[in-house]
């Protein structure tokens, strides 16, 4: 009986270590780094706003020479001042996202075989989740110092207002759809280089804090806060005396916001980088 147990014992660890041979040598892992770009309503909708650093991890399994599945994280932050004067609203928001995408090569890429390039132009598609935070600096004249002010609890177009039932505090936590291009190269037969750009879009106009209609100052002051009044409407700052009435176009809620992220990413074989474990399990 003991040596049935042993023969299974050990053919399953020679199963066990070929498949791990093979997920080895068909995974990568790397970090990433480049910029964050905002696209929303105090940027008009561009593509080319303020970009911020940003960095990431990522982890690839290759399917084949054509198809592979990622997993990755990304952190950075994104910021606009408006691009309507008058209105005179900005934000910054540290941003955390993390997911998980399919890709796909145009041309058969990959090591170990002469039919495969050492190149190829890339696409990818996937889905994530982030994490985000909308703040706002303000100057405080009497005490002679700037502070950031979280938005959201604010309520600052009457979230959470009795005068308001239908529009609630939004979720700092939302859904993403990442997708993008890409190119990737291979440096040697463990070590790959990628550059790609890639957008991100979201079922959120809060980004920047900013979608509907004015409130009014009263209200607010009334039933939310004389903070959320002071960054609701920061108009008066440039035009001195100016209030923008109840109802006024604060933002457009037709569209929601993006992000962006350009990067560079350097990935290594899992084999290099794990293998020697493999190695060890082997022998015992």
């Amino acid at each position: 009986m003991n040596k049935y147990l042993f023969l299974l014992l050990s053919f399953w660890l020679a199963a066990f270590a070929a498949t791990a041979q093979t997920f080895l040598s068909r995974s990568e892992l790397g970090l990433s780094f480049g910029g964050m770009n905002y696209i929303g309503d105090l940027n008009n909708q561009s593509m080319f706003g303020t970009v911020n650093l940003a960095g990431g991890i990522t982890a690839r399994y290759n399917i084949d020479s054509r198809w592979s599945i990622a997993l990755f994280g990304t952190y950075g932050h994104i910021e606009s001042t408006d691009y309507i004067a008058r209105r005179n609203l900005s934000f910054r928001s540290m941003l955390a996202e993390a997911g998980a995408r399919a890709e796909f090569n145009f041309f058969p890429y990959g090591a170990h075989k002469a039919t495969l390039k050492r190149s190829t132009p890339y696409i990818f598609v996937g889905v994530g989740f982030f994490k985000f935070n909308p703040q706002a600096l303000y100057f405080d004249p009497t005490g002679g110092v700037s502070e950031w002010y979280d938005l959201q609890p604010l309520g600052t177009e009457g979230q959470g207002l009795a005068a308001y039932p239908n529009r609630q505090k939004y979720k700092l936590v939302e859904v993403s759809m990442p997708f993008g291009v890409g190119y990737r190269w291979r440096v040697t037969d463990n070590m790959h280089l990628t550059v790609e750009y890639g957008w991100r879009r979201t079922w959120t106009d809060y980004l920047d804090d900013v979608s509907t209609t004015y409130v009014g100052s009263d209200l607010l002051n009334s039933q939310g806060s004389s903070m959320a009044a002071t960054l609701a409407d920061r108009s008066g700052e440039v035009v001195p005396g100016y209030v923008n009435g109840v109802g006024v176009k604060r933002g457009d809620d037709a569209l929601d916001d993006w992000y962006s992220y350009f990067c560079l990413t350097v990935t290594f074989s899992a084999e290099v980088l794990f293998g020697w474990m493999r190695g060890k399990t082997c022998e015992l």
